[in-house]
C-alpha cells in the first residue's frame, strides 16, 4: 500500500508500506479521507519527540472496514474513530474521563497512522457514524470533538448562560474555526476570531459568520470578554488572553504551541479568573459530535479543502508558508 512517511523534519515522502493485519480485536480500515492537524504540523517540524522519524501521522479519519478480527464489526461498514487506545481499567476511564487514560497510546504517535492506504485499530475505538455522513463531514469528527470538550467545559464554569457572554477566540485554525461554528450553533452572537493570516480571517468571517481581526492591527480591549478560548497557546496569546478577559470570566486554553510560559497570576487572583486546559475529547464528545456533524451543526464545512494523499508534503509546505486559506485540509488516498 502507499503511505506518507515522516522522514525527517519538514518531510514527509509517500512510500510503498506492507499492508497492515487485524491483531485480534483489530480491524483494518480501508481510509477515506484523513486530516492534517495542528500536532502533525508540529511533529513534521520535528518539535514533538514522540513522533519519530519513519511513522505515519494522522488521527483525524473516516474509513470502511476491509479486514476485522472483532466479533460485531462487518466488513464494509464505514467508521470513524477515536486515536486514543485507552485501557478502559483505569479511574479515568471508569469515570467516563478516557481522554485522561493513565495507560493511553496513540494513532498516529505510537502505532502508524490514516497517512495511508490502509490502517488498522482497535475495534474498540471505533466510533459508529451514519453510513451516508459524507467523508468530508466524518473525517472532522475529531477536530470538532475537540472544540465540543472544550466549549462544554466552558459552559460548567460559567455564571451565566454562554449565549449571553462575549467571546474571543484566538486563532482561525481548524479548532477556532470549530469553536466560532459552535457558538453560533449554540446561539452566541458576540464571537470574535483574531487571525493573523487574511487568508483565514476572511474565511472565519464568511463561514463562522462573526468579527474576525487582525491582533496586530486591531488589539482588544482591557477586560472586554467573558469567554476567551486560547486556540494557539503561545506566549503572546496567553497575554493577549489575559489582557482581555473580564474579571469572573473564563480562559480555555486548548492550543499548545508554546509548552510554557508565564501568566498573570496577580489578574487571575485578584480577578476570580477560571483558567482552563483542555484535552482532546471522551468517547462520548465524539459520539456526541458525530451527532452534531450529520445535523448541520458545524454548517456546510465548505470552507474544507481537499487533497490527494500523493500532495501531502505539499500541503505541509502550503499550511506552514500561510498560503493556504482552509483552516482544514483533508488527504484523501
Amino acid at each position: 500500500m502507499k503511505a506518507l512517511v515522516y522522514t525527517q523534519p519538514n518531510e514527509v515522502v509517500l512510500q510503498e508500506q506492507p499492508m497492515p493485519a487485524a491483531a485480534t480485536g483489530e480491524v483494518v480500515l480501508q481510509i477515506e479521507a484523513v486530516g492534517i492537524c495542528g500536532s502533525d504540523m508540529h511533529a513534521w517540524h520535528g518539535h514533538d519527540p514522540r513522533r519519530k522519524p519513519g511513522l505515519v501521522l494522522g488521527h483525524e479519519f473516516v474509513g470502511r472496514i476491509v479486514e476485522s478480527a472483532a466479533p460485531g464489526f462487518d466488513l464494509g461498514t464505514r467508521f470513524t474513530g477515536n486515536p486514543l487506545i485507552t485501557c478502559g481499567v483505569c479511574e479515568y476511564c471508569v469515570q467516563g474521563r478516557n481522554n485522561l487514560c493513565a495507560n493511553r497510546t496513540m494513532v498516529g504517535m505510537t502505532r502508524p497512522g490514516a497517512y495511508a492506504e490502509y490502517m488498522s485499530i482497535p475495534a474498540a475505538s471505533l466510533i459508529a457514524m451514519p453510513q451516508d455522513l459524507p467523508a468530508r463531514a466524518a473525517a472532522l469528527t475529531e477536530p470538532a470533538a475537540t472544540a465540543w470538550h472544550a466549549v462544554n467545559l466552558i459552559i460548567r464554569a460559567l455564571a451565566r448562560p454562554i449565549h449571553e457572554c462575549r467571546v474571543l477566540v484566538i486563532g482561525g485554525g481548524a479548532i477556532g474555526m470549530l469553536g466560532a461554528l459552535l457558538l453560533r450553533h449554540l446561539g452566541v452572537r458576540h464571537t470574535v476570531v483574531a487571525e493573523l493570516n487574511p487568508l483565514r480571517r476572511d474565511a472565519v468571517a464568511r463561514h463562522a459568520h462573526c468579527d474576525a481581526i487582525d491582533p496586530g492591527a486591531a488589539p482588544q480591549a482591557e477586560s472586554s470578554f467573558d469567554v476567551v478560548i486560547d486556540a494557539v497557546g503561545a506566549k503572546a496569546t496567553r497575554n493577549q488572553a489575559f489582557i482581555a478577559i473580564k474579571p469572573g470570566g473564563v480562559i480555555m486554553h486548548v492550543g499548545l504551541q508554546d509548552w510554557a510560559s508565564e501568566v498573570d497570576m496577580r489578574k487571575l487572583t485578584l480577578a476570580e479568573i477560571t483558567l482552563l486546559g483542555t484535552y482532546t475529547y471522551t468517547t462520548a464528545d465524539l459520539r456526541a459530535t458525530v451527532s452534531a456533524l450529520a445535523q448541520g451543526a458545524f454548517g456546510d464545512l465548505s470552507w474544507v479543502e481537499e487533497r490527494p494523499l500523493a500532495g501531502g508534503q505539499q500541503a505541509f509546505l502550503d499550511l506552514d508558508q500561510g498560503r493556504c486559506a482552509a483552516a482544514k485540509v483533508l488527504l484523501r488516498p
